[in-house]
């Protein structure tokens, strides 16, 4: 896979994981708010790590 499809994948990723905190942010509230950030969280940055082990490669 080139390195161009691998950053724009990298980025649409990182931008549908933000798009649905911000829904997360101003749909729910409480813990189930904050257990749904971190989630979101814990997930970008295993696609980052991934990304990041990738080009290392």
């Amino acid at each position: 896979m080139s390195k161009t499809l691998v950053d724009l994948r990298f980025i649409a990723a990182q931008c549908f994981y933000a798009a649905l905190a911000i829904l997360a942010g101003f749909t729910l509230s409480g813990d189930i708010r904050i257990a749904t950030w971190v989630f979101l969280g814990g997930i970008a940055l295993k696609t980052w790590l991934v990304v990041l082990k990738r080009r290392q490669e």
